[in-house]
C-alpha cells in the first residue's frame, strides 16, 4: 500500500511539473497566432483565428528584411559541423585517453575535466580578443564568420562530450579491439568500424545535449558574429524584432516557435537513447 501511494504522489508530481515546463511553450504557441494589439490586451486567451499564425510564418519564412531563411540556414550550418568536430574528436581522444595507462592521460583527463566548471562569462572577452590577434595575424577570419563560430563551439563542447564518452568506453571489454588488431585492423580502422558503432547510445545522447545547446545558444553568436552582419544564427534573428521602442511581439513568438521545431522533432527521434546513453557506461 505504501509502495503504491509512493507511486502515485511521484506520478502526480511528474505530472504537475510536465504542467509547469509546458506552460512557456503553450503561450509561444497561442501568442504566435494572435496580432501585436491582441498579445498585449490579452496574452493569456486564446487567439480569435488561428490562421494567423501560418500568416505569420508565411511573413517572417518571405521577408528579405527579417532575413529568416539565411538565419536557419546559418544555424543548421554551424550546429552540423560543430557536432560533427565535438563527436568526433571527443570520442577519439576519449578513446585514446581510456587505452593509454599513464599520468600524462590522467592528467589530462581532469583537465578536461575541470574545464566543464570554468564559467563561460570568465572567458567569453579574451576569447573574442584572440579570435581578433588570430585574425589579423594569420590571416583566417574567425570573427563574422562560420570558422569561427564551429571553432569556438568545438572547444566549448569538447570537455563535457569528453568525460561522457570516457565514462562509456571504459565499459567496453578491450578484448575486442585486441582481438581486431589480431585480424589486422590497424588503430584507426578499429576505432572507426569497431569502437565508433558500440559508442551508438552515447553518441547520440552527446549529439542531442549539444545540439540543443548550439542552436539555442544566443551569447556566443552575438560576440563572435555580432547583430547586423550576412552570417546571422536564429537567436539572432528572432532578438531583430525586438528594437528600443517597438517589439513586434506577434512575429517574436512567431519566430520563436519556428526555431523550437526543429530541435523539438530532433529531441523526440534521439529521446530513447538519452538515458540509455548516460546510464549505460556505468551499470556495465
Amino acid at each position: 500500500m505504501n509502495r503504491k501511494l509512493t507511486r502515485n504522489i511521484l506520478e502526480f508530481a511528474g505530472i504537475t511539473l510536465s504542467i509547469f515546463f509546458l506552460i512557456p511553450l503553450v503561450l509561444v504557441l497561442i501568442n504566435a497566432a494572435k496580432s501585436n494589439n491582441e498579445i498585449t490586451m490579452t496574452p493569456l486567451a486564446l487567439p480569435g483565428n488561428w490562421i494567423n499564425l501560418f500568416k505569420n510564418i508565411a511573413t517572417i519564412w518571405a521577408s528579405p528584411n527579417v532575413g529568416y531563411q539565411k538565419a536557419f540556414f546559418s544555424s543548421v550550418v554551424v550546429t552540423f559541423f560543430s557536432l560533427a568536430g565535438i563527436t568526433i574528436s571527443s570520442a577519439m581522444a576519449a578513446w585514446v585517453l581510456v587505452r593509454t595507462k599513464s599520468k600524462i592521460s590522467t592528467f589530462l583527463f581532469f583537465m578536461f575535466v575541470a574545464a566543464m566548471v570554468i564559467p563561460f562569462q570568465v572567458v567569453m572577452f579574451p576569447l573574442v580578443r584572440w579570435f581578433s590577434i588570430l585574425q589579423s595575424t594569420f590571416g583566417i577570419q574567425l570573427l563574422r564568420s562560420y570558422t569561427g563560430m564551429i571553432i569556438a563551439y568545438m572547444g566549448f563542447g569538447c570537455s563535457l562530450s569528453i568525460f561522457m564518452f570516457h565514462g562509456f568506453i571504459k565499459s567496453i571489454p578491450i578484448q575486442i579491439e585486441e582481438a581486431a588488431y589480431i585480424d589486422g585492423c590497424g588503430k584507426f580502422k578499429t576505432f572507426f568500424l569497431i569502437v565508433l558503432p558500440i559508442l551508438k547510445p552515447i553518441y547520440v545522447t552527446v549529439l542531442i545535449l549539444n545540439g540543443i545547446w548550439i542552436w539555442n545558444d544566443f551569447l556566443l553568436p552575438m560576440l563572435i558574429l555580432g547583430k547586423g552582419t550576412d552570417v546571422q544564427t536564429l537567436p539572432l534573428a528572432v532578438s531583430n524584432f525586438a528594437g528600443t521602442f517597438l517589439k513586434s511581439w506577434d512575429l517574436m513568438m512567431t519566430a520563436i516557435l519556428m526555431a523550437l521545431i526543429p530541435i523539438v522533432i530532433f529531441f523526440i527521434l534521439g529521446q530513447k537513447h538519452i538515458i540509455k546513453g548516460m546510464v549505460e557506461g556505468s551499470v556495465k
